[in-house]
């Protein structure tokens, strides 16, 4: 009713809603208000632990850093070492290259220089068969036809013989009408004559042959000599009227 007087139970309902309503807007606002005291006061007690901590950091991260130079100087003395031992092997090794190198030319050459030595002592030793070949074909005359057969089948073992000596390198001398060298010739007879020049080879006595440029044998020749001057040649070079 309008006119009614409200009861004290109905005001105190009103008063506490009215609490109650205050209270709800206002604690929001508590909270924001103390939230960031809350956080400031974090930060704050943040920041002095770490200004506490630091200086106690320091010496720790000092000595870890003396550890890690000490540590690379001495990688890099191993390093130089390693890299001078690397060195010095290296050169062991090409020095052991060009000695092993130098020691296979010496054993090839020397090789090659038995070889060609055994070589020369065997057909110097089968030389003097060849000449009697030559012998015999110069100086055997045929009168039949049987000694006809018999000197062709010792020529063709001749003939043989001959190609066998080419095919190693052997090849005779041809000295006649050649200067005379002392090198591959042995004069054993000299003829005074006008017919060839003094100091030519006339004649082969005994052939030579050789090797290459080495000499199996020397050809045994006969060399021409100026001849000796006549009386009146003589007499004509000392007369100073002629």
């Amino acid at each position: 009713m309008a006119g009614e007087i409200p009861s004290t139970e109905t005001k105190n309902q009103e008063i506490n809603e009215n609490i109650q309503d205050v209270q709800a807007a206002v604690e929001p606002n508590l909270d924001l208000d103390s939230s960031p005291k809350v956080e400031n006061n974090k930060e704050v007690s943040e920041d002095n632990a770490s200004q506490e901590t630091e200086p106690h950091n320091f010496e720790p991260m000092s000595q870890e850093i003396v550890l890690l130079k000490e540590a690379y100087e001495s990688l890099q003395t191993q390093l130089e070492t390693t890299q001078f031992q690397l060195e010095e092997k290296d050169s062991q090794y090409k020095r052991l290259g060009a000695d092993f190198d130098n020691f296979r030319k010496r054993t090839e050459k020397e090789k090659e220089e038995l070889d060609t030595q055994v070589k020369c002592s065997t057909i110097i030793e089968i030389l003097p068969v060849i000449d009697n070949f030559e012998r015999a074909r110069s100086q055997i005359k045929p009168a039949n036809d049987g000694e006809m057969t018999i000197h062709k089948s010792y020529q063709s073992v001749y003939k043989q013989m001959v190609e066998s000596l080419k095919k190693l390198g052997v090849s005779p001398m041809r000295p006649e009408g050649q200067e005379f060298d002392p090198n591959l010739h042995e004069a054993v007879m000299r003829e005074a004559t006008t017919e060839h020049p003094e100091g030519t080879v006339i004649e082969e006595f005994v052939r030579g042959y050789i090797l290459g440029d080495r000499v199996l044998r020397h050809a045994m020749v006969k060399v021409a000599t100026a001849p000796e001057p006549t009386d009146s040649e003589v007499e004509n070079q000392t007369d100073p009227e002629s």
